[in-house]
């Protein structure tokens, strides 16, 4: 069996590393240290929880053992792509680097660029960035990459999903040719290859299990889960939520929950807080401040619960997470495998259990193409059963008569019926008027005002008739004499 001893490791790194108590390197360990040493790029494909962190940290502390950082120089260069896991790089670092004289920087969002700019000023050996950072660093002539001797891209997948692909090509053509490039993944997806046929040079090539494979330390479950009601639907899904953490007892001593969207996670903290679950959420809204008390908090035992969004899936390093619920069928297949390797590391066990509701069969048929094994169904416990369609009071009510709404023009009638007098049977009827005689139709005037009748208007009148002046009617010589 391989040890850490046996792969040509600085002495100085395995003091550091026995300290940890690690002994027995994992296969992605044994596998991709050996070429790093050697100078060789390296494409390394592992399901997350096998230890990719320190198989690229112990070869480049050891690689950069001799020599000496310039002023805004680095020496190496990490990319990841949340804060998190850069963050947790950087705890690597310096847990592996303690009996070296190697420097480091670390930048993220969310804190100071001064602080950031003086660290860099007196130069570091090993800077670990997230992308944006980093570019803004470099947009602001802060940074010079041409000194980069070893370049690392981990989680590239992660960094693919998030649309990092424009960052990292630009970020590889500021750094030299000559670089030693490293490529950490949990999956393979055909732009990633792109990627390495494009950045690096004849990679060894390690890939210790299948691509997207799930961990076999841990047992996994989906509940099918439909509600009584679309309204109610949320509600007696985190009813079931409470309900399956209640069934695994004290065997669930804390666990990461994650949900698709960064409302909802909010929500179901809230929701567990309110039920005397001890929760906090943590998705990319959140300062990075208040991140990393969280984070903290659950590391330290203090939280049982971590209601996460995506942004936590990927490379956090919390080794005593004994259960991960999704309390959504991530939208991504790829994130399934993620999600549930928080759980089961470092040769633990882990449980990992879903909530499937009728909307997301459709990702959940993808998460078993994806895995290539069908997810064993759970039964959802009795006490957060949805409550029945038809509840007792709607039966009830169904068996009153339903009131026949009548038309208006009916109850205009009877409105009318009930406005007229009552008639005595005795009472003296009123006299009726007498009937107009009817004149026979032949007899009666016509008025000629017919379309197709003639208008009678006498006889015709020629000129002026009766009415002409006498001046008029004297002829010319008549008039010219008077």
């Amino acid at each position: 069996m391989t040890k850490f001893s046996d792969l040509n490791l600085d002495a100085k790194v395995l003091k550091a590393v026995a300290e940890t108590g690690y002994e027995t390197p994992t296969p992605i360990q044994a596998g991709a240290i050996p070429p790093a040493l050697e100078g060789r790029d390296v494409l390394g494909i592992a399901q997350t929880g096998t230890g990719k962190t320190a198989s690229f940290t112990l070869p480049m502390i050891t690689l950069l053992g001799r020599g000496r950082a310039r002023a805004r120089m680095p020496r190496s260069l990490v990319l990841a792509p949340t804060r998190e896991l850069a963050a947790q790089v950087a705890e690597n670092f310096d847990a592996y680097a303690k009996y070296t004289k190697l420097t480091k920087a670390l930048l993220i969002g969310g804190t100071s660029f001064k602080d950031q700019d003086k660290l860099i000023d007196k130069g570091v050996d090993v800077l670990i960035a997230t992308p944006g950072r980093l570019l803004d660093h470099l947009e602001r002539g802060k940074l010079i990459l041409t000194d980069v001797k070893v370049m690392v891209v981990d989680e590239a997948d992660r960094m693919l999903d998030m649309g990092f692909i424009p960052d990292i090509e630009e970020i590889f053509k500021r750094t030299p040719f000559t670089r030693q490039t490293l490529f950490f993944s949990a999956t393979m997806a055909p732009e990633i290859e792109r990627i390495t046929n494009t950045f690096l040079s004849n990679p060894a090539k390690v890939e210790v299990a299948r691509a997207a494979t799930t961990n076999t330390n841990i047992k996994q479950g989906v509940v099918v889960f439909s509600g009584s009601d679309k309204r109610k639907e949320p509600s007696e899904k985190r009813a079931l939520l409470r309900a399956l953490i209640d069934v695994e007892g004290d065997a669930c001593s804390n666990a990461i929950i994650f949900c698709n969207r960064k409302s909802d996670v909010d929500i179901v903290a809230k929701s567990l807080n309110k039920y005397g679950y001890e929760a906090a959420p943590i998705h990319g809204d959140l300062d990075q401040a208040h991140r990393t008390r969280t984070l903290e908090a659950f590391r330290d035992n203090k939280l049982r619960f971590l209601v996460a969004s995506d942004v936590a899936a990927r490379g956090l390093d919390i080794p005593a997470v004994t259960h991960v619920f999704n309390f959504d069928v991530p939208s991504h297949a790829e994130d399934y495998v993620h999600r549930i390797g928080r759980t089961g590391r470092a040769g633990r066990t882990g449980t990992a259990i879903m909530i499937c509701v009728p909307r997301d069969e459709k990702n959940l048929a993808d998460v078993e193409a994806l895995v290539k094994e069908a997810i064993p169904r759970l039964e959802a416990p009795k006490k957060a059963a949805p409550a029945p369609s038809v509840a007792p009071e709607a039966s009830e009510e169904a068996e009153k008569p339903k009131r026949v709404r009548r038309s208006r023009s009916r109850k205009s009638d009877q409105m009318l019926e009930d406005a007229k007098p009552e008639v005595k049977a005795d009472a003296p009827k009123p006299e009726e008027k007498p009937k107009r005689e009817q004149k026979p139709r032949e007899e009666r005037p016509r008025n000629n005002r017919g379309r197709n009748q003639p208008r009678d208007n006498g006889p015709a009148i020629v000129g002026m008739g009766d009415d002409t002046p006498a001046f008029i009617a004297l002829s010319f010589e008549e008039r010219a004499k008077t």
